[in-house]
This record gives structure tokens, sequence and C-alpha cells, in this order.
């Protein structure tokens, strides 16, 4: 969603907060396709200082839907947003090196969604789990270890003894 702030950036030391809703519906990136479970309203403050400083804070929850490390079950995962972003200003602009890296800024207009993507990618989990104690998938068959046992053979050879493990079967062919 755009929302103009041409009105802060040119009023010297106006600040103005607003309610804006998140379009977004799921985080897309190169992990896949995440849906977001809620409908986040992220709260903006804009503020011009003296002309010099546009100060840019968002504050929001985004609820979205992560596959477990272990047994890819989804795992619905509350991430808490905060982007405090600062802007040097320059006659009523944005400094020109500043503009190439802000891909959130059309003109005056803020594209909130951008903003927020952003955050998502910069503060994805590194892992996430259905719980503490989760016994994965199988190797062998697949199935959810969580669920009931499969059955499967649960000895695993270590892949790095195998060349030891071929001399010993060569030596017992003798």
């Amino acid at each position: 969603m755009l929302t103009d702030i041409s009105d802060v950036v040119f009023c010297e030391n106006r600040e103005r907060t607003e309610q804006i809703p998140v379009g977004l519906t799921s985080f897309d990136s190169r992990l896949g396709t995440f849906p977001i479970l809620n409908r986040p309203v992220a709260e903006f403050t804009f503020e011009n200082r003296e002309n010099r400083k546009l100060l840019i804070h968002c504050v929001t929850d985004v609820r979205v839907a992560v596959p477990c490390g272990r047994c890819l079950t989804e795992v619905p995962t509350d991430i808490h947003l905060v982007s405090d972003r600062e802007l040097s200003l320059e006659e009523g602009t944005v400094r020109e090196e500043e503009m190439e890296d802000i891909s959130y800024l059309s003109g005056w207009n803020l594209d909130a969604d951008r903003l927020i993507y952003g955050e998502l990618l910069m503060n994805w989990p590194a892992k996430v789990l259905c719980k503490q104690d989760c016994r994965g998938i199988c190797r062998v068959c697949g199935q959810n270890l969580n669920e009931g046992d499969c059955g499967c053979e649960k000895t695993e050879r270590d892949p790095r003894m195998a060349a030891i493990q071929d001399i010993f079967n060569k030596f017992k062919e003798v």
C-alpha cells in the first residue's frame, strides 16, 4: 500500500503517526512461499528533523506459517518487526546515493509492503521447530516420527567408515 509522506518531508520538524494495513498475503523467497496467517497493521511514524533528516519508524507483528526444520509440519511463527530508517534530506529530496538503495520509496510515496517484506527477509528465523523434542522424519521412508514409528531399520552406517567397511568385507570373503 502506498502512503504519501510529502507533507512531512516539506514541513520542518513535522511528525505524523499512521496505522497502515499490510497487504502481503504470503512471504515469497528462494526458500519457498510462506503464507501470512494474520492481517497485520503496521504503525508508522514519519518525522522531519530540521529539514536535514527524515526518520521512518515502523512496528508490526506478523504471523507466518513456517515448516518445522525437522518434520516439515507447518508451525505458526510470530515475527516482531521493528524498523528504523534515517534518510538525509537536501532541499526537500533524499540524497542521490541513498536513493539507489531504497526500494520502498517512489518519489514521496512509501510502499509499506516493500518495507515490511525487507524487514521480514532480514528477521527470518534460522530454524523453527514444532516442539523442542521433535523427532523429525525417517530418512528411509519419510514417515513423521512424531506421529509414530515407521518400522524401518534404525542402524545407520557412518559414511566416513565406508572405506574401512569395504576392507572388512573383502577379508570375510577369503
